[in-house]
C-alpha cells in the first residue's frame, strides 16, 4: 500500500513537492492557508531562474555593508537593531558559515543548473505558460570594486559548472538598448532565464491534481505532531476544527516552518528576510519600447529585473532582518521606483504595484532538505532569495528521501548536506 504524505505549505515548493512526489506514485494532500496556491513568497519575487545568482551571501562584505547601512532606511540591506534570540543565534551562524562560503557557492551553482532543466521540463510537459523569457541575465557594475569581486565570483560559478563572460560598457548597451547610465562593465549569463513565478506555481498546482493530488486550500494548520509512524495535522478551515491523519508529512512552509518544526521535536534555525518588489504596468507604447527585455541584476543597489510578457515590468529586492513583518514600507518601495525613472526614463512608473515577502533563510543560505528526528518526518524549506531557482532539484531531492523511507520503512541517512556550513 503507497503512503500517503502530507505536504504543509502551498508555495513553490510544496507544489514543486508534491509534483516530484506524485510523478514516483505517492499519494499527497498539500495543506494551503491561502485561498489559491502561491499566494505569498511566490506571488511577485524577481521573476528570475538565475544560476548566475547563487553566490550566497555569507560573505564578510555583508557583515560590513550591514553595519553601516544600519540606520539608513532606504539601504539594500538593512538589519533592525533590536536584539532578539532568534536573530542572534541566526547571525552567530551565519558568521560561523562564513569560511564555506567559496564551497557553498559552487554547491548552489551545481543545484541550479541541473534544477532549471526540471522547470523547462515540467512546464513544457504540462503546458504552464509562465511568461517565460530565455534571454539570459546580465550583471551591471558602477565601478571596478564590483566589477572585480565579480571576477571572482565568476570562478566559483565556473567551478560549479556555469559559464559566463564579461562584458564591456559597449557590449553591455548592445545586449540590452535600453539600459540608461554609467557603467564600468558587466558579466552576462546567457543561460539564464525569467518568468512569473505565481504564474509557474499556480500551473504546476493544476498538473498536480490532475497526478491525483488532493489540494485543501483555506485550511489554516494549528498544529502538527509525529510518532514516528503517524502524522498529525490539525487544521481549521470555515470556522471548523478537524485532525487529520497521514503516514508521514513534509514541511514547506517557509519562515512558519520553524514552529511546525520546534512542535515536531526538530531545530530550523529560519530567518524571515523580508523582500520588496514593484509591478510596473506598461500601459502605453512607449513604455513597452524604454522596458528592457533582457533580466537585470545591479549588485549595488540589490535589485533584479525581469519582463513579463508585454505589458508588466518587475524590479525586487533588498534584505530587510526584522522579524515577521510584511508591511510595505514607502521608504523601502521608493528607491525601487527611483532605479526604473534612473535606469529606464522612458518608462512611465505611475501604475507601479507594491508588494513585499519573506525569504525563508538559512544561515549558511543553503536549503534544508531531507528527513528529521522522526521517521516519518521531511523539510524542503529555508531556500532564500533562490527559491524559485533551487525549487525543482531540491524537491526531486525530497522525493528520494520519501521513496528510500518509504520502501524501507526507516528513517533515511538524515538531511542532505548539499555543503557543511
Amino acid at each position: 500500500m503507497k503512503k500517503h504524505m502530507v505536504i504543509i505549505g502551498g508555495g513553490i515548493t510544496g507544489v514543486t513537492s508534491a509534483y516530484a512526489l506524485a510523478q514516483q506514485g505517492i499519494q499527497v494532500t498539500l495543506i494551503e492557508k491561502n485561498r489559491y496556491p502561491g499566494m505569498e513568497t511566490s506571488y511577485a519575487n524577481g521573476g528570475q531562474l538565475s544560476a548566475s545568482n547563487a553566490e550566497v551571501w555569507t560573505h564578510p562584505s555583508t557583515i560590513i555593508k550591514g553595519l553601516k547601512w544600519m540606520l539608513q532606511s532606504d539601504a539594500p540591506l538593512l538589519m533592525n537593531p533590536a536584539p532578539t534570540w532568534h536573530k542572534l543565534s541566526w547571525m552567530a551562524e551565519f558568521v560561523a558559515a562564513i569560511p564555506k562560503y567559496k564551497d557553498n557557492t559552487i554547491a548552489t551553482a551545481r543545484l541550479a543548473i541541473e534544477s532549471r532543466e526540471h522547470h523547462f521540463a515540467w512546464a513544457k510537459a504540462e503546458g504552464i505558460d509562465f511568461d517565460h523569457k530565455r534571454e539570459g541575465i546580465l550583471h551591471i557594475y558602477r565601478d571596478k570594486k564590483g566589477f572585480d569581486h565579480a571576477g571572482e565570483v565568476s570562478k566559483l560559478l565556473a567551478q560549479g559548472g556555469l559559464p559566463r563572460r564579461a562584458v564591456t560598457p559597449d557590449e553591455m548597451k548592445a545586449i540590452e538598448p535600453t539600459l540608461q547610465g554609467q557603467y564600468y562593465g558587466g558579466y552576462f549569463t546567457e543561460s539564464d532565464s525569467t518568468g512569473d513565478i505565481h504564474k509557474f506555481t499556480f500551473g504546476l498546482a493544476k498538473a498536480c491534481e490532475r497526478l491525483g493530488v488532493k489540494i485543501l486550500t483555506e485550511h489554516q494548520v494549528l498544529n502538527v505532531a509525529s510518532n514516528g509512524q503517524t502524522a498529525t495535522v490539525q487544521v481549521q478551515h470555515q470556522g471548523q476544527t478537524e485532525t487529520l491523519n497521514f503516514d508521514g508529512i513534509v514541511i514547506c512552509a517557509g519562515v512558519h516552518g520553524r514552529s511546525l518544526a520546534a512542535q515536531l521535536g526538530d531545530r530550523l534555525n529560519i530567518y524571515p528576510v523580508k523582500g520588496y518588489s514593484i509591478t510596473v504596468g506598461l500601459n502605453d507604447a512607449a513604455s513597452q519600447a524604454a522596458a528592457p527585455q533582457v533580466s537585470l541584476l545591479d549588485d549595488e543597489t540589490k535589485l533584479v529585473t525581469s519582463r513579463l510578457g508585454a505589458d508588466r515590468f518587475r524590479v525586487a529586492g533588498t534584505a530587510e532582518f526584522n522579524g515577521i513583518d510584511l508591511d510595505i514600507r514607502a521608504d523601502r518601495i521608493k528607491p525601487l521606483v527611483n532605479w526604473v525613472n534612473q535606469c529606464f526614463p522612458g518608462v512611465d512608473t505611475r501604475r507601479a504595484e507594491p508588494w513585499a515577502g519573506l525569504r525563508p533563510m538559512m544561515p549558511n543560505m543553503l536549503p534544508r532538505v531531507g528527513s528529521g528526528k522522526k521517521a516519518n518526518v521531511f523539510y524542503n524549506t529555508g531556500h532564500g532569495h533562490l527559491g524559485w531557482t533551487l525549487s525543482a532539484i531540491t524537491a526531486q531531492h525530497l522525493a528520494g528521501h520519501v521513496l528510500a523511507w518509504s520502501h524501507a520503512n526507516v528513517s533515511p541517512a538524515g538531511p542532505t548536506r548539499l555543503a557543511q556550513a
